[in-house]
């Protein structure tokens, strides 16, 4: 028998059997995502002198933010202002919701800031000042949930 006789001979019952197995519900192999959920975390502050605060935090926090996003620990951030003003116990300045990779990826951000800023004394101090700038500030870990879910 020649090579190509063998070849039509095995071809055959593969495709007989995988339309059997299709006909019967088997449908084609799906590999299963096993990647976790994103990690979600949303900063919200409260500021005054929201300009300082923005270039201070724009230097430090956004900078480090778009290296984790390069190197793949954040997968997508977004900042968000009010539009409207609402009352002042209700008031946000700035809410940047962060879509982490997964739930250990927050803890590579101190390693990125000594890269990105040897002078680490400089950022203490800046950072100090964004912080007295703070009026409120909180952090929360959020879950998206699917409002059609059984």
């Amino acid at each position: 028998m020649t090579k190509d006789g063998k070849c039509r001979r095995l071809f055959f019952p593969a495709i007989v059997l995988v339309a059997v197995s299709y006909c019967f519900g088997a449908g084609p192999v799906m590999a299963q995502s096993t990647q976790p959920a994103p990690y979600i975390v949303e900063w919200v502050y409260k500021v005054g002198y929201e300009d300082e605060f923005w270039k201070i935090f724009k230097k430090y926090q956004i900078a480090t933010l778009n290296k984790e996003k390069e190197q793949g620990s954040v997968l997508k951030y977004e900042v968000f202002r009010p539009g409207l003003h609402t009352s002042g116990d209700h008031r946000w300045s700035y809410r940047i919701v962060i879509y982490y990779k997964d739930s250990t990826s927050p803890s590579r951000a101190s390693a990125i800031e000594k890269v990105l800023f040897p002078n680490q004394a400089a950022m203490k101090q800046e950072e100090e000042r964004r912080w007295d700038l703070t009026e409120d500030h909180w952090d929360l870990p959020v879950r998206q949930t699917d409002p059609n879910a059984q």
